[in-house]
């Protein structure tokens, strides 16, 4: 009989120590769960090798090729989307940020965006261009500006910082941004981002008649 329970300790402590052996293992192997912080301003440099990697040679800019820098890195895990991408961005007027966003939504990347709604129509803004592709687009609603700057990547990975996506955030700009895998960090961010999506239907304002003057702004901004 005690041997029995003797074996059943020991069994216990077996899986005890396994699991801190793991544990310990994964903290000396951070690169399972990516985590990585990028700062801004980002060199100037080509990113044309990330939108067409078969023919990396074919741009003929003056920036320079092969160099890595904080814009690209940004780039890199924003098209490594393969199934869903949840953009909550306040401003939204860098190109190249919209480019990768339209190269997704042409593979069949489910791409949902929420923007500010007095910043969507502003001079230079990419958000329009995203509408008129077929991209799902919602405004915040309220008095208060939708200010977050976050994506989450195929519901696994969380981009979010200071950074707003516009070209003087970029290339001017001293802003940061945290890239992790973490998933008590990311799962946050869905249940925002899910919070913002729902709050900001518009049919839940069209058909309200409780909410005329919101009704009458949200038609503008649609």
């Amino acid at each position: 009989m005690w041997s029995v329970k003797v074996v059943g300790l020991g069994v216990v402590a077996l899986s005890l120590s396994l699991e801190l052996l793991v544990r310990f293992l994964r903290r000396l192997r951070p690169g399972r769960i990516l985590n990585e912080v990028l700062f801004f301003p980002s060199d100037l440099a080509c990113v044309e090798h990330l939108f067409s990697p078969s023919s990396p040679r074919s741009c003929l800019c003056s920036l320079p090729h092969g160099v890595e820098t904080s814009f690209s890195r940004l780039l890199r895990h924003i098209l490594s989307a393969t199934s869903s991408l949840d953009l909550c961005v306040f401003a939204f007027s860098n190109m190249d940020l919209c480019r990768a966003i339209l190269a997704l939504h042409s593979k069949g990347v489910i791409i949902r965006v929420v923007t500010d709604k007095d910043y969507a129509a502003i001079t230079g803004s990419q958000i329009g261009i995203l509408r008129k592709s077929g991209i799902c687009v919602r405004c915040g609603v309220g008095s208060v500006y939708m200010h977050h700057k976050f994506v989450v990547v195929d519901h696994r990975l969380l981009v979010t910082g200071s950074l707003n996506w516009t070209l003087t955030a970029v290339q001017s700009n001293m802003e940061n941004i945290l890239i992790t895998e973490e998933p008590q960090l990311v799962q946050p961010f869905i249940k925002e981002f899910h919070r913002l999506w729902v709050h900001s239907d518009p049919a839940r304002y069209l058909h309200s008649s409780d909410q005329k003057p919101a009704q009458s702004e949200l038609r503008r901004e649609l």
